[in-house]
């Protein structure tokens, strides 16, 4: 039974091995015909899907950083204990949102995990470095409080910096299907 790719990508919110042998078995097309995967929510370019998982990555990221960030500055922490802290939190709460959909689709967590970690580990750590760069030279992780100015100033710099670095890296991931489009 021939199927149309638009259709088959519907039940997929990411490529496994399993969906890859799939697609393999069915022959009507291999996986790599799905490179880029075109129609999914990226605007239908690699470009697109690029930006969506940068999206999606900053997103998880975000939300750790800033409770590290915020539970660092009001403990009085050390700026690279702050750092350490969001750090981590940005790792679990990334890796969190990157596993949500694929158990969602009723896989277990640690196949969801192995099927996430290179990709969001890598892409993980190029926007945490940038955000962290960013916030400590701005000098948000430097803050006495939360209520001070540059705490927030240093915050919202971080954001784009983590963007903007995270984005080629996502975009090379894609392209060589180390990351999945997952999101």
């Amino acid at each position: 039974m021939k199927h149309t790719d638009a259709a088959h990508d519907a039940g997929h919110a990411c490529h496994t091995p399993a969906t890859a042998a799939a697609h393999a078995a069915h022959g009507a097309h291999a996986h790599h015909a799905h490179h880029g995967h075109a129609g999914h929510a990226g605007g239908g370019s690699l470009a697109g899907l690029t930006t969506s998982a940068t999206l999606h990555c900053l997103t998880g990221c975000a939300i750790g950083e800033f409770a590290g960030l915020a539970l660092g500055v009001a403990l009085g922490l050390n700026p690279w204990a702050t750092m350490a802290l969001a750090t981590v939190l940005g790792f679990a709460s990334g890796y969190a949102l990157g596993l949500r959909p694929l158990i969602q689709q009723g896989m277990s967590a640690r196949q969801a995990f192995r099927t996430i970690w290179l990709g969001e580990t890598i892409s993980i750590a190029a926007m945490e470095f940038a955000m962290n760069f960013t916030d400590y030279h701005v000098g948000g992780v430097q803050a006495t409080s939360l209520l001070a100015p540059v705490f927030w100033l240093g915050y919202a710099a971080a954001l784009p910096a983590g963007f903007v670095v995270a984005w080629p890296v996502n975009y090379w991931l894609l392209r060589r299907n180390v990351k999945q489009p997952c999101h």
